[in-house]
């Protein structure tokens, strides 16, 4: 029985009503761009820019007060992302019977023993590099300076690197203020580094706690599913991606080991390590160590087209590694977009510096996986950068 108005008749539908409740001669209704048609413009436009301003307010007091707490939000976020990965591990072992706080202890000493030994490793030679770094930088710039001449659209001439900013004073001065810089972080960098142990250490003791307690803490048992296939979604990821790329990054570590052994570049072992390293961070990573190969070629041989190859042949190892043997590996399903990873990646080393760009990954994965999800309908198979 219909609801009949003040004056007996029926209220009015609105416009919205009356596009909803219409049907096209084939009995359908209609599409949404039809629908929106007869919306009107006025209050409820209104009302929808609100509601988008109100969201970017919230985003942007929220990624201030991300940026602002990045003291401690850093150690965490990476404890968290660490214990993620190493969470199958953690699995493993806990299956094998091992108490959960001998897990945690286990896998939080194998953390540390393997950040020691790459810290170890690193200390000497960027001692060196800091202490040599004038001598290095002005050995560069005599052996490049004849090309840098001869491409005259570039307007470079030795009195460029006498006077201004690049002269060898403003270098010398600009180094000091960069061991003035690494001094004043040391201690804020100590502190972080005790926080991120601490955390990892107890999120791996009560990882299955706390995944307990976010499981249930949604009221509906498809909720509750959608959280556990989630959680469960975001632990394989990141366990099965990391694993492969740090079997394929030490493949190619140990390439550019034997590329600079027969290089001849100093330290071969030093720069294999560098290559693994920097091959978690896509793009940025691979481009200062394709340049920094160059620049070491340089300086060792005499023709600049010698000290080159080793570059060449370190950039196309890790294509081909990143561009063949790495999806045939991984499969289109965990692929991401290599555009958002790039911004990703600008975004985080913007936000937390070099942390956030080794996190930029991670994070990426993560989002993404949820989303996939949460949306599967939605989901699509862009291609994962390396």
């Amino acid at each position: 029985m219909a609801i009949l108005g003040a004056h007996g008749a029926k209220p009015k539908k609105q416009p919205l009503e009356l596009a909803l409740n219409r049907k096209d001669t084939a009995g359908i209704y209609p599409e949404e761009d039809e629908v929106a048609e007869h919306l009107p413009l006025g209050r409820e436009a209104l009302d929808v820019a609100m509601a988008w301003a109100v969201i970017g307010i919230f985003a942007i007091a929220f990624f201030a007060l991300v940026h602002y707490m990045s003291m401690i939000l850093i150690p965490v976020t990476l404890a968290v992302v660490v214990g993620l990965i190493l969470g199958r591990v953690a699995d493993r072992l806990g299956e094998a019977g091992v108490p959960r706080f001998g897990i945690a202890f286990i896998l939080s000493t194998l953390v540390f023993a393997v950040l020691f030994v790459i810290i170890n490793s690193l200390v000497e030679p960027l001692s060196t590099l800091i202490k040599e770094g004038p001598n290095f930088i002005e050995r560069t710039i005599n052996r490049i300076m004849p090309f840098l001449e001869s491409q005259h659209w570039l307007n470079i001439s030795p009195a460029t690197f006498e006077t201004g900013p690049m002269s060898m004073q403003s270098l010398l001065e600009n180094s000091s203020n960069i061991l003035g810089v690494i001094t004043a972080n040391l201690t804020p960098a100590i502190i972080q580094g005790l926080i991120f142990f601490a955390a990892l250490l107890l999120f791996l003791y009560g990882r299955l706690k706390l995944r307990r307690t976010i499981i249930l803490a949604f009221p509906t048992r498809r909720q509750r599913l959608m959280a556990i296939r989630v959680l469960n979604s975001v632990d394989e990821v990141l366990g099965y991606y990391f694993a492969t790329a740090s079997v394929l990054y030490l493949a190619l570590g140990v390439s550019m080991t034997l590329i600079a052994y027969f290089g001849g570049l100093a330290m071969p072992m030093l720069w294999g390590l560098f290559a693994f390293l920097s091959s978690f961070i896509p793009f940025l990573g691979i481009t200062l160590m394709t340049l920094s190969v160059a620049v070491a070629g340089i300086l060792t041989h005499d023709a600049m087209f010698i000290g080159l190859i080793p570059a060449f042949i370190f950039f196309s190892v890790h294509l081909v590694m990143e561009n063949l043997i790495f999806p045939a590996i991984m499969g289109r399903q965990w692929e991401i977009n290599p555009f958002l990873v790039f911004v990703a990646i600008l975004f985080w080393t913007w936000m937390w510096g070099a942390v956030g760009a080794m996190l930029a990954l991670p994070l990426s994965l993560i989002m993404m996986t949820a989303l996939s999800e949460l949306f599967p309908e939605r989901k699509t198979t862009p291609h994962l950068p390396g």
